[in-house]
């Protein structure tokens, strides 16, 4: 690797010759570890042009540096950092000249919630129960290779370098239009979509569009913890509604709502579905009190034990309801791809605030999952995801019972995980951290629940990114954690 010319700057307050300080230049970057070993420095020539100094100086300057073994001459191809040069001395801590009080410059605090620990080294591990994580040996890399080659094409290359604006890529935006929301019920047009940063973004987009200091939001407990961070930055009032066996019971729904955050289908983390009765009965609450709901349908593709529930705002009647799609459950959870739908001047209002934060997603993304989606890419790899989801699901009912744990809850269409519980005494944060050094990772519960009312008893086992061979093994070391920590 060699050293931009451009790190090279003289200091006009330098006090010493050109030489010296072209010498410093080079021993400072080495001792601070900035020029590491084997890496090629600028030629005394181009070093002496961009310094505006004679080519002896700069050659000089370099004879010394070699002759204190910082650098070494490897003939015509130039001069390289040493092997032998001196390392960069092993401070702890250098002295800080920061005179600012950052705990009072600070006006919005951000850091400090629970947040679910998903180890980047999580591959590394052999028996990885983690939620929202891709099998590899599963995802279609030829198909997507492809696909982005296209879209790199000089035909889509206003799609990789031209500035969108607010708007989104219309081939993305057809296809959800036309196949991905009539799946669910959905009839939406182009301006009632809006192309967004993964589920997650289409959150804090629909709080800040929707939500005051004055509003208040309720949200279901346990609920996903990205969702209750962004509420708490919203500043509005918060109303947390415990769920049961299938879902969010409506009459909970406090008097004074304005909007309600629920996911029906496949309920965040205990994977309970609200029934159909009781969807008509939410919708018919929030025509009633006149609140709005935020329905967040994520994973309803993995659907392989029966046909998913549709979708809330399918039977929405008021336009009550904005739903929010994701893409990186069943591609790929870097893609961070997503959608809201809603009605147009909601749209319009959340296009606006993208568009001052980020503009819109990448255009090469956008268009290289359109043509992933539009030409049977997309589908075929669910009915593969499906299929290696419902095997292992098998694999996790008989290892799960063979071993007695207790299911707290079970997605009853499908999904990719399972809501535990373990038995009285057992405190899941620590049992995840005894099961670490067993290269077992789960997710304790207690990031999904409120504050002091946590529940140190739960915790989550995912399917996705688990081989079906370490189902059995990874759940009898589970067993075995549980009865050493009782």
């Amino acid at each position: 690797m060699a050293i931009a010319v451009e790190t090279f700057f003289l200091d006009p307050s330098f006090e010493g010759t050109l030489q010296q300080q072209i010498q410093q230049m080079v021993a400072g970057g080495v001792l601070s570890g900035r020029f590491r070993p084997g890496e090629k420095l600028p030629s005394s020539r181009k070093l002496a042009a961009h310094l505006g100094v004679s080519r002896i100086t700069v050659t000089l300057a370099y004879n010394e540096l070699m002759a204190d073994d910082y650098l070494t001459s490897a003939g015509r191809s130039g001069y390289y950092v040493s092997k032998n040069a001196p390392e960069p001395p092993q401070i702890a801590g250098r002295a800080s000249n920061d005179t600012v009080d950052w705990a009072r410059a600070i006006g919005n605090r951000f850091s400090g919630s629970l947040q679910v620990e998903k180890p980047l080294d999580w591959r590394s591990y052999k028996y990885p129960f983690l939620y929202g994580q891709v099998d590899p040996a599963l995802f279609d890399r030829p198909n997507w290779r492809l696909c982005a080659i296209r879209a790199l094409g000089q035909r889509d290359f206003d799609s990789l370098t031209a500035d969108q604006l607010d708007r989104d890529d219309p081939q993305l935006i057809e296809f959800i239009a036309r196949n991905t929301l009539p799946r669910r019920g959905i009839l939406a047009k182009p301006d009632e979509i809006l192309v967004t940063v993964g589920a997650q973004n289409a959150l804090w987009l629909t709080a800040q569009v929707l939500l005051t200091q004055r509003r208040t939001a309720a949200h279901e407990d346990p609920c996903y913890p990205g969702l209750r961070s962004i509420l708490k930055q919203s500043r509005c009032h918060r109303v947390k509604i415990s769920v049961d066996e299938q879902g969010l019971p409506p009459e909970k729904v406090p008097p004074g709502t304005d909007v309600l955050f629920t996911t029906p289908s496949h309920q965040c983390p205990t994977t309970a579905t609200m029934p159909l009765q009781r969807r008509e009965a939410l919708l018919k609450r929030a025509h009633d009190d006149d609140f709005l709901i935020v329905e967040d349908d994520y994973e309803f593709e993995m659907s392989f034990l029966k046909p998913p529930s549709p979708a809330l705002k399918s039977l929405d009647k008021d336009g009550r309801v904005i739903y929010i799609g994701s893409f990186s459950k069943s591609l790929f959870p870097g893609l961070r791809l997503g959608y809201l739908v809603g009605p147009a001047p909601f749209i319009r209002e959340a296009r606006a605030l993208r568009s001052a934060v980020l503009r819109h997603p990448p255009g090469h993304v956008q268009r290289t999952a359109a043509y992933f989606l539009s030409l049977g890419h997309y589908d075929a790899l669910v009915r593969r995801l499906r299929d290696a989801f419902h095997d292992r699901r098998r694999l996790m009912d008989r290892a799960i019972e063979e071993h007695g744990l207790e299911v707290a809850g079970v997605g009853s269409f499908g999904g990719s995980s399972y809501w535990m519980r373990a038995p009285e005494g057992v405190d899941t944060i620590q049992l995840a951290d005894d099961l670490r050094g067993e290269s077992v990772l789960i997710e304790p519960g207690a990031p999904f629940y409120e504050g002091a009312g946590r529940v140190y008893r739960h915790y989550r086992l995912a399917y996705s990114s688990i081989s079906a061979a370490q189902i059995a093994p990874g759940i009898a070391k589970i067993a075995q954690a549980i009865q050493a920590q009782r």
